[in-house]
């Protein structure tokens, strides 16, 4: 197979976004918030986890800790007890109530609305950073990069890379309407993964991309 310029992998990246944005025009993002602080949370949450297995346990996570303040306050056993299900519990209850701790010291009790402000946080790294960014405040300094858009990116062949750092590098050169665009192709490319194109068995056949994909029928 030739090797494909730049300008006509923009092209054919561009066409792919066209027709997720028909095949998926109610996307969003996955994760239930109601407020910046939550979807920090809640974003945490989803390292090696399902949206859905998170979005069931914030509902009562937030219930027993409604506020930043109760997070910074409590007894960590009594979060990791909380958030169990989502695995890495212990990690994951470190993270967040450091982050709280965090957030009241230095922030005024406020999630920041830049990168490098976020990457201060325990245990935020760009994907949480650019998650935040985007579903909170409308605001994308890059492309959220999860198991989804990492699987996706390779077999439609806008990478060759493997780390999330340079894939996300490419598809920041790639994917059109910068930077909204991005958050768009997130949520896009995370809906087209838990739908169509699995991690095992790609429902190739009812792919809406399929006619961009060179993998397709290989995945």
């Amino acid at each position: 197979m030739p090797r494909e310029s730049k300008t006509n992998r923009r092209a054919r990246t561009e066409r792919i976004v066209a027709t997720m944005t028909k095949a998926y025009p109610d996307v969003r993002c996955a994760l239930t918030f109601g407020d910046p602080w939550e979807l920090l949370v809640a974003t945490i949450l989803s390292a090696q986890c399902t949206d859905d297995r998170v979005n069931m346990v914030t509902p009562d996570l937030f219930k027993q800790f409604p506020t930043m303040e109760s997070f910074a306050a409590a007894r960590r056993p009594a979060i990791e007890k909380a958030i169990h299900s989502t695995g890495f519990f212990r990690n994951k209850a470190k993270h967040i109530q450091g982050s709280a701790k965090m957030l009241l010291a230095e922030f005024d009790g406020t999630v920041p609305r830049t990168m490098t402000e976020l990457l201060k946080l325990p245990g935020v790294a760009r994907k949480t950073a650019n998650c935040v960014l985007g579903n909170a405040f409308g605001l994308a300094e890059g492309v959220v990069v999860d198991t989804h858009v990492i699987r996706i990116a390779n077999r439609l062949g806008l990478t060759k890379e493997k780390s999330p750092e340079k894939i996300e590098r490419d598809l920041m050169e790639l994917v059109p309407g910068q930077p909204e665009g991005w958050i768009l192709f997130s949520h896009l490319t995370q809906r087209h993964g838990r739908t169509v194109c699995m991690a095992r068995n790609p429902n190739c056949p009812e792919c809406p991309i399929r006619e961009d994909c060179p993998s397709a029928d290989n995945a």
